[in-house]
């Protein structure tokens, strides 16, 4: 069975910012809540080898079933297992990523394990989403809120059947004072379609 990797969503729209991140060349990349798949075939293309682990049997599932029929360069294995819990190996890789799945678990958890996965001078990305809390926080969304409605009747909002879905708890605040003061000289961005993105290069 053949499936078509041209949908875009919210998420999706923020794979070339990920992409562009990769260090080159890249042995070894990590994407960390990897749903079915469409991110670390992006990738595979870009590295030698690339896993994706994902706690839903389903996601995993039809990720290796799209790998299948993927052309990448790259090889590609999908783990279907809590994060947290799997024994991936520490210092083993050029990149890890996670777009929106990070608000899924434990963020300082998450983001410290993350981290230790990475060899010293490899590349951490992370996306995903935050809470509107403080009277700026709804100011800056609602601003959005029509170039958003625009972009999305361009482009056309799709994506695969069965992806978990779960609103954020941290605020916009706490995700960037978090993200910082775990990550010292990570850059933060607040960005377009509600999102945020942290990206950070290990000593």
């Amino acid at each position: 069975m053949t499936h078509t990797d041209d949908y875009w969503n919210h998420n999706t729209h923020y794979h070339r910012l990920v992409l562009g991140a990769m260090p080159d060349p890249c042995d070894a990349a990590l994407d960390v809540g990897c749903g079915e798949g469409l991110l670390a075939r992006r990738i595979a293309g870009r590295a030698r080898h690339v896993t994706g682990v994902d706690l839903s049997a389903e996601m995993i599932e039809q990720a290796r079933e799209r790998a299948a029929d993927s052309s990448a360069s790259g090889t590609m294995e999908f783990v279907q297992a809590d994060f947290l819990r799997h024994p991936f190996p520490e210092g083993a890789y050029d990149f890890v990523c996670s777009v929106a799945a990070i608000h899924h678990m434990d963020f300082e958890r998450t983001l410290t394990r993350m981290a230790e996965l990475l060899r010293p001078g490899g590349t951490l990305v992370v996306v995903s989403l935050a809470r509107n809390r403080t009277p700026l926080d709804w100011v800056l969304s609602g601003a959005a809120l029509p170039a958003v409605k625009v972009i999305d009747r361009v482009r056309g909002v799709g994506g695969p059947a069965g992806m978990p879905v779960m609103d954020p708890e941290m605020s916009w605040g706490q995700v960037r004072r978090e993200a910082l003061r775990l990550l010292p000289g990570a850059r933060f961005r607040r960005r377009l379609l509600w999102r945020y993105s942290v990206h950070w290069r290990k000593p």
